[in-house]
Parts: structure tokens; C-alpha cells; sequence
């Protein structure tokens, strides 16, 4: 055997194994390469997009919680005012209620001193007639002598 045939020899076959690997194995580990390498792409946009969306998630969020921090105080400071004027509208109709209740009292009072006036003229009248009854030693008459006795009551 000569070693010039068999390095020939082993040159045809390796050839021919490297023609057969290109032809046959060689495109189904490219395809299956060519995959892993889109899918690799493929998610790493997505973990892209992913990023982004996240990054315009937290601003929206935050935009939306400052805002609804806005609408909580704008509530806030109108339940406030609301109150206030509650309180006030309060304040105002037990003012007028203590003020017709004055004035009812006041009035009833004026009625009361005006009914004790007028009991007291007709006693008065009374006793101014009893004494001129004593003073002249006889009985006056009051028919006779009411308009005098009227007079009277109402100077005193």
C-alpha cells in the first residue's frame, strides 16, 4: 500500500462526506439556526416593545394618580365649603328662629302688660269709686257716671 494512494483515497472521501454534509445536513442545521436566531430576534423586540409599553404604562399611571389626587382634593375642599355654608345656613336660621321667638315672647309680654294695665285701671277705677263712696258717704252710681269713670281709667 502506498501512502500517496491512500491519502487520495482518504481526500475522495472526505470530499465526498463534505459534499453529502453540504447537500443534506448542512441546510437542516441552517433552517434550525436561521429559527433559533428570528425567535431570538422575535423576543428581544418584544422585550423591547415590552420596555416601552411599560415605561408609557408608569406615565399614564402616574398622570391618572396625579389626576385623581386633583379630583380627590377639589372634592375635598368642596365637601369642605359645602359644610361651611351648612354650617352657616344653620347658623342663620337658628339666628332667625331666636329672633321670631324674641319677638313672640316680646309680643306676649307687651299683651300680658297691657291686660295687667287694663286690670289694674278697672281696680283702680274700683277703688277710686269705693273711696268717693267713703269721701261722700253715699253710693255713686256707676251707670250714671261712666263716662266719668272711664275717663278716669284710662288717665291712670
Amino acid at each position: 500500500m502506498n501512502i500517496g494512494a491512500t491519502l487520495i483515497g482518504q481526500a475522495i472521501w472526505f470530499l465526498l462526506f463534505i459534499f453529502i454534509t453540504m447537500k443534506y445536513v448542512w441546510p437542516m442545521l441552517r433552517n434550525t439556526l436561521d429559527e433559533r436566531a428570528a425567535k431570538i430576534a422575535e423576543g428581544l423586540a418584544a422585550a423591547d416593545r415590552a420596555k416601552i409599553e411599560l415605561s408609557q404604562a408608569a406615565q399614564k399611571s402616574g398622570e391618572e394618580l396625579q389626576h385623581a389626587r386633583q379630583q380627590a382634593a377639589e372634592i375635598i375642599a368642596k365637601s369642605e365649603q359645602r359644610a361651611s355654608s351648612i354650617i352657616e345656613e344653620a347658623r342663620a336660621t337658628a339666628r332667625a328662629e331666636n329672633d321670631r321667638i324674641l319677638a313672640s315672647a316680646k309680643s306676649e309680654i307687651d299683651q300680658e302688660v297691657e291686660r295687667a294695665k287694663a286690670s289694674l285701671r278697672g281696680q283702680v277705677a274700683a277703688l277710686a269709686v269705693a273711696g268717693a263712696e267713703k269721701i261722700l258717704g253715699r253710693e255713686v252710681d256707676a251707670k250714671a257716671h261712666g263716662d266719668i269713670l272711664k275717663n278716669l281709667a284710662t288717665e291712670l
